[in-house]
């Protein structure tokens, strides 16, 4: 599978590849399909490249929907990509009591993923609007696409972790970038145990910010 990404550089247009996609940069292959100039003496460049997802990124296993509830839900969020003009076959990831999981297979998953994964908030939101009304609530969907939460989520730890060393060593606060719910939720978790440091949100709306403070020092 591939996508495709634009930028004044390669360089440019593979970090936006990275942070689109949630990515290291090992994980895909690039091929260069075209670079345009334009302007006074042709400066002005523009390069788009094609990634290259690996085998081990796209693999995973999935199913077809099974009963009515999940056949609703996976028909909804198709029809909903179809009219935002970016189609994904609909698949169940897992199945867990309270918890079913589909994934997007597309050949838009960049754009349906969106920048720090907010397109793909915005889908699940209206997945669980719909799951909520078919059984009450009793059943959360969780959107993902390319696998792009699971590296989210180590990515995020791997942040909290960074950070709370550099508080610890700073003693000065850090202010992280908003964040959904979920997101800021494994934030706390994952540095509620760590000695003299603590965590807090700021913020209103979904996306609030996690502050990592040194316990005991004002700011």
């Amino acid at each position: 599978m591939y996508q495709e990404f634009e930028g004044k550089t390669e360089k440019e247009a593979i970090d936006a590849a990275i942070e689109a996609l949630g990515l290291e940069r090992d994980e895909f292959d690039v091929e260069v399909l075209e670079t345009e100039k334009s302007g006074i003496f042709n400066l002005q460049k523009k390069v788009r490249i094609r990634v290259h997802l690996a085998d081990s990124v796209v693999a995973g296993g999935s199913e077809d929907p099974e009963n009515d509830f999940e056949h609703a839900v996976a028909d909804f969020v198709h029809q909903l990509t179809d009219k935002m003009g970016y189609p994904a076959d609909v698949r169940v990831q897992f199945r867990e009591p309270g918890k079913i999981g589909v994934r997007l297979d597309s050949d838009h998953s960049g754009i349906l993923i969106g920048k720090k994964g907010k397109n793909l908030d915005a889908i699940q939101l209206l997945a669980n609007v719909v799951a909520g009304r078919l059984d009450d609530g009793a059943t959360r969907v969780v959107v993902d696409a390319e696998h792009y939460r699971q590296r989210r989520e180590e990515n995020l730890i791997r942040l909290a972790q960074q950070v709370g060393d550099q508080v610890k060593r700073t003693r000065k606060s850090k202010l992280l970038e908003p964040m959904n719910p979920f997101e800021r939720r494994l934030i706390h978790t994952t540095l509620n145990n760590v000695a003299e440091i603590t965590t807090k949100s700021e913020g209103d709306g979904l996306y609030k910010q996690v502050r990592v403070l040194y316990r005991g020092v004002g700011d």
